[in-house]
């Protein structure tokens, strides 16, 4: 019986304490005892020692908005779409292995001096894009004076060739201790600097190798040096040295953005100040990027001296620092395949629009900035594992 002022819709008393067997009490709404018991048993407070689940309700009861969020819904949150055949095939393997086989094959299509000289050359330009890659790339140091490293390796290879008659190989490991020491007394002073400030000081350093190259009697000064030894006889032999090793620079350069160092660098690309509070040594990270950056240009500078037999500080200038720049950003920064992609097609761009004559590089930067426009994020942008999932 119920008290003069009581509702006699509400449950009565003996209703919480009510098993799942119970029925409903008149006027209840209805699901209302299946949304607060729990799979066994529930309490008056609400807070159930069943599973979590039975806050959900039975199987096939809907939210109280009247909309069931399904599993593909799930799966989809956080992408704007569905992945497209363009997505899947960036994201593809064997997309690596299918551009060193039309590397491979290329010579047979035209092998002439002309091309193979022009093939070389892009392929060596790969080498230096693979290596900025990982300094603006994956750690996000912005480096105006890339051809410094570039011009180490030449000048160091090309000296120790010359004056001391030395195979070319043989100067390699010389190279190695070159390349790292340039990068550890230029990026040691300098990496503690962010931003713009970075950008500055990196430009003057290029251009204070460049100079000094100039002035010094044992790189030749404004002549260079000349009469550097070939690494392989013939322009086809060399051009397969060329892409074998460079093919390896470029899979050694991806791995190492995929290991643990490589995710230090991209915590440091994302927010330095975030990724030091976590415990990552931001200093030597960026340092490590710097001097695995050195090296890549270093061995691209044998490459260099071996491809030309002579080199001179006019080809170290700011604007080819500027030219590799501008091949990782086309391409797509951080991303391997858009960095190659990118190097060729600034490569070998002049050099098909060459018949223009005066015009071929005003073309050029027209059509670079157009594709800027339609690819703002790059030819083939990196895409990240966790916003694949």
């Amino acid at each position: 019986m119920k008290g003069p002022g009581q509702d006699p819709a509400a449950p009565g008393p003996d209703s919480a304490l009510s098993g799942p067997d119970s029925p409903p009490q008149a006027g209840s709404p209805p699901g209302s005892d299946s949304a607060l018991s729990g799979s066994g048993s529930s309490s008056g407070s609400g807070s159930g020692s069943g599973s979590p689940s039975g806050l959900a309700g039975p199987a096939g009861a809907e939210p109280p908005g009247g909309s069931r969020t399904t599993g593909s819904e799930v799966r989809l949150r956080g992408t704007t779409k569905p992945p497209t055949v363009a997505s899947r095939l960036l994201q593809n393997r064997w997309a690596g292995l299918a551009g060193l086989l039309v590397a491979l094959l290329a010579p047979f299509v035209n092998a002439t001096p002309y091309a193979l000289s022009v093939m070389t050359s892009a392929a060596i330009f790969v080498m230096l894009a693979a290596g900025l890659n990982i300094v603006v790339g994956y750690c996000g140091l912005l480096d105006l004076g890339y051809a410094a490293f570039f011009a180490v390796g030449a000048y160091t290879s090309g000296v120790l060739a010359t004056r001391f008659d030395l195979p070319l190989l043989a100067t390699v490991p010389a190279v190695l201790v070159a390349t790292v020491i340039a990068g550890i007394v230029i990026g040691a002073p300098t990496l503690r600097l962010r931003s713009d400030y970075l950008a500055v000081v990196t430009l003057g350093f290029g251009e204070i190798i460049r100079i000094t190259a100039n002035n010094l009697e044992v790189t030749g000064g404004p002549s260079g040096v000349y009469g550097i030894p070939h690494l392989a006889d013939g322009p086809v032999g060399f051009y397969y040295l060329t892409v074998a090793v460079v093919a390896v620079a470029v899979a050694g350069a991806a791995r190492l953005g995929r290991s643990r160092l490589g995710r230090a660098w991209r915590f440091v690309r994302e927010d330095e100040d975030a990724a030091e509070a976590m415990g990552v040594h931001t200093y030597r990270v960026k340092l490590a990027a710097y001097i695995a950056g050195a090296i890549w240009g270093g061995l691209a500078g044998v490459l260099f001296a071996a491809h030309l037999s002579a080199i001179s500080p006019a080809s170290f200038t700011f604007l080819q620092s500027a030219l590799v720049l501008m091949a990782v950003v086309l391409g797509g920064m951080g991303s391997m395949p858009g960095v190659v992609i990118g190097a060729i097609v600034i490569s070998i761009l002049p050099e098909i629009l060459r018949d223009l004559a005066d015009h071929r590089f005003f073309l050029f930067g027209v059509l670079l900035i157009v594709v800027m426009l339609l690819r703002p994020q790059g030819l083939w942008p990196a895409r990240s594992k966790e916003a694949l999932k």
